[in-house]
């Protein structure tokens, strides 16, 4: 039976998502189990998510996924190849069969010739050409300029973001599980930041709309439930006023220690936190030409976190579930003897310590700091990491 893959952040779950599964299967076969790596209370572009990772992945279990397990902090927080890196690992690990990506693509075959040419070490050599003839290029155009001297127009599919992530999770397979198959599902509609994307949705809750009628109904009466509960991070404040209060209590050593904080950008963004009154003030004073705003918001959710360079450089240390159906259920029976630890109850954790449990210390953490975002004071708790069971549906 195929075991689909899936790599997600769900802020929030939409029509999309729900698209996605449903082809996922269509592809794959009907009788397919869903496995999903989700993002943490902390997602890759750099900010805290909406709703906290029980929810989201409660909502995409009731939509049709099967298993949901958390994609550990140093990875939600990393680079796009970091990002994918870990999520396909622990996919790979948990016995999926497939991955299955929205691409804008929509063309396995470009997205891996292109994964493959990104593999290969001479165009390192060339993106270093490229950055040395303009050096306040970012990396990304730098990439897409290197790749198009070699493959020429397939390179434009690298100015699309989800091609991007589809590229690094096919650089992953090719690597590390050659045995996986791939699938793209194309995206369509407003695209990643367009009409009726997440980032749309989050931007009108932000403002005080009911974006919920317009949800799943499954996953919409988890949020509606959620809200009601007052568990929602939709206003940034509360927030954003903890992350940088962390901040500016961190010495200069700290952010040096910062993943990409090469080329002086920790030392950049030590001095806008220490003089810059709002974390937006503060992304505007760091920002170049050269760096992404994402890759700054990262860096300050990192250093906010105390997540360090190297900290994602390997393979997530365990695989902790957040949801399950019961075919998810029987999925996980049938890992049993895995090398890889598979959690169901934070406390196991402390009997395995080393590296899983420092991990899973700094998520446990960010969870702390996440639900300082929540308007009800009740909810606010601390260790909650340490207290919450999968949702088992």
């Amino acid at each position: 039976m195929s075991v689909i893959g899936i790599v997600a952040e769900y802020n929030p779950f939409h029509g999309g998502h729900l698209h996605h599964i449903e082809q996922s299967r269509a592809l794959a076969g009907e009788g397919s189990t869903v496995v999903c790596a989700l993002s943490g209370d902390f997602v890759q572009r750099g900010e805290a998510a909406v709703f906290s990772k029980y929810a989201r992945a409660e909502a995409a279990v009731r939509c049709g996924a099967d298993l949901v397990v958390e994609l550990p902090l140093p990875w939600c927080l990393s680079s796009a190849e970091g990002f994918a890196r870990g999520a396909v690992s622990l996919l790979g690990e948990l016995g999926c069969t497939h991955l299955s990506f929205g691409s804008e693509a929509g063309d396995t075959e470009k997205l891996k010739r292109l994964a493959e040419l990104l593999l290969r070490p001479e165009l390192n050599e060339r993106v270093a050409r490229e950055l040395k003839l303009d050096p306040g290029l970012s990396y990304a155009a730098a990439r897409q300029r290197a790749a198009e001297s070699v493959i020429g127009e397939d390179a434009a599919l690298l100015s699309s973001p989800n091609n991007i992530l589809a590229v690094e999770y096919l650089k992953t397979l090719l690597t590390d599980y050659p045995d996986i198959n791939p699938l793209t599902v194309k995206r369509t509609g407003g695209g990643h930041d367009g009409a009726g994307s997440a980032l749309e949705l989050r931007e009108r809750l932000r403002a005080g709309e009911d974006v919920l009628p317009e949800l799943p109904p499954e996953a919409a009466e988890v949020f509606r439930r959620e809200t009601g509960a007052g568990r929602v991070c939709a206003a940034r404040g509360n927030i954003e006023l903890a992350l940088l209060s962390r901040l500016r209590a961190l010495p200069l050593s700290a952010f040096e220690l910062l993943p990409d904080a090469a080329d002086g950008l920790g030392r950049r963004l030590y001095q806008a936190v220490s003089e810059e009154p709002t974390l937006d003030a503060v992304l505007a004073a760091a920002k170049t030409r050269r760096y992404a705003m994402s890759r700054i918001r990262r860096m300050l959710c990192c250093a906010a976190l105390g997540v360090e360079e190297g900290m994602a450089a390997g393979k997530p240390p365990y695989a902790r579930v957040l949801a399950a159906s019961a075919r998810g259920c029987a999925h996980l029976r049938s890992l049993r003897g895995s090398a890889l630890p598979i959690i169901m109850k934070p406390a196991a954790l402390r009997e395995i310590g080393g590296e899983a449990l420092r991990c899973f210390e700094l998520g446990a953490a960010a969870h702390d700091l996440f639900v300082l975002g929540y308007p009800n004071e009740l909810e606010r708790r601390g260790g909650g990491d340490w207290r919450e069971s999968p949702r088992i549906l």
